[in-house]
C-alpha cells in the first residue's frame, strides 16, 4: 500500500508532465522543460495532498482508537505514506529535471 501511493503519485505527476510537453509542442510554445515540470507539479499538487491526507486521517484514527495489534502497522503506514507523497512531489520531479539537464549537456 505504501509503495502503491508513492508510485501512483509519481505516475500522476509524470503523466501530467507528458501531457504538458505534448501541449507545448502542439501549440509551438517555447517553454523550457523546468517550467513545464513546475507547472505540472502545481497542477497535481492539491490532488496528491488531498488524497494522502484523507488516507492519513483514517490511518491516524486507527492508530489512536484501533486495537493494540494494529498500532505498529498503522504507524508504519503513516510514516510510509507521508514519505511516499513527499518523494513523489519533491524528489521525483526535480530528479527528472536534473537527469534531463545532464542528458542535454
Amino acid at each position: 500500500m505504501i509503495l502503491g501511493f508513492s508510485v501512483h503519485d509519481t505516475i500522476v505527476v509524470f503523466d501530467r508532465i507528458r501531457e504538458n510537453l505534448q501541449k507545448n509542442e502542439k501549440n509551438k510554445e517555447d517553454k523550457d522543460f523546468k517550467t513545464i515540470v513546475g507547472n505540472s507539479i502545481r497542477q497535481t499538487f492539491v490532488r496528491s495532498i488531498n488524497t494522502s491526507l484523507t488516507t492519513l486521517f483514517a490511518i491516524f484514527i486507527l492508530y489512536l482508537l484501533g486495537p493494540e495489534a494494529i498500532r505498529h502497522f498503522s504507524l508504519a503506514l503513516l510514516i510510509g505514506i507521508t514519505a511516499g507523497t513527499y518523494s513523489s512531489i519533491f524528489i521525483g520531479s526535480p530528479l527528472l529535471v536534473t537527469i534531463n539537464n545532464w542528458r542535454n549537456k
